[in-house]
């Protein structure tokens, strides 16, 4: 059952603020937005500098593969909201089918082995968290990565790990494709904070 809350905001002036945004952008503003707006406390300017940070700040990795990183942590958490959003996103910067063959399967997709090393760390990370080891650290790192793009890939599997369960926890609405490529332009534009 999705949360009334979400759906409204928690004080007048966002319920307005909502409105108006979803009026102007011409789709419904997202869920991740809406409880971004409902609880200030709960998802607020902390966790949107957080991925702001990790999602924009330096890094040697792009943008788009950032997002087709949190794709694929919210891919391994099964979360279609946060699939959908980010593959959307990470398309902007990369071909649409990189991004899918990618999501269908890393290990033989047409990708860098620094991305699909950074891929498999990011999959036991998620799906293995209790046999993550310095193994797994020394094989990203022989096979290229440095260790500062190690640290940039694990914050956006960090984020996402939580992220992707607190949308599917909220049951968070899926938008069409046309509504996630709009809300990406957006993201692309203004960012997380």
């Amino acid at each position: 059952m999705r949360l009334a809350e979400v759906e409204r905001g928690d004080t007048l002036a966002h319920r307005i603020l909502i409105r108006m945004i979803s009026l102007f952008a011409g789709y419904r503003l997202p869920d991740a937005a809406r409880v971004a707006f409902y609880d200030q406390e709960f998802v607020g300017p902390i966790l949107g500098e957080w991925t702001q940070k990790t999602m924009r700040g330096p890094s040697s990795w792009s943008v788009s593969e950032r997002e087709l990183m949190a794709a694929m942590v919210a891919s391994w958490s099964t979360c279609p909201f946060c699939i959908g959003a980010h593959r959307a996103i990470a398309v902007r910067g990369m071909e649409p089918t990189e991004a899918d063959a990618v999501l269908a399967d890393y290990r033989t997709a047409p990708i860098s082995d620094r991305l699909r090393a950074a891929l498999v760390f990011l999959d036991r990370m998620t799906r293995e968290p209790d046999q993550l080891s310095a193994d797994d650290v020394r094989a990203a790192l022989d096979a290229g990565l440095t260790t500062e793009e190690l640290e940039d890939a694990a914050a956006v599997a960090a984020l996402f790990n939580i992220i992707a369960r607190n949308a599917n926890a909220l049951d968070f609405e899926i938008p069409s494709a046309r509504d996630f490529d709009s809300a990406a332009g957006m993201l692309l534009r203004r960012g997380y904070a």
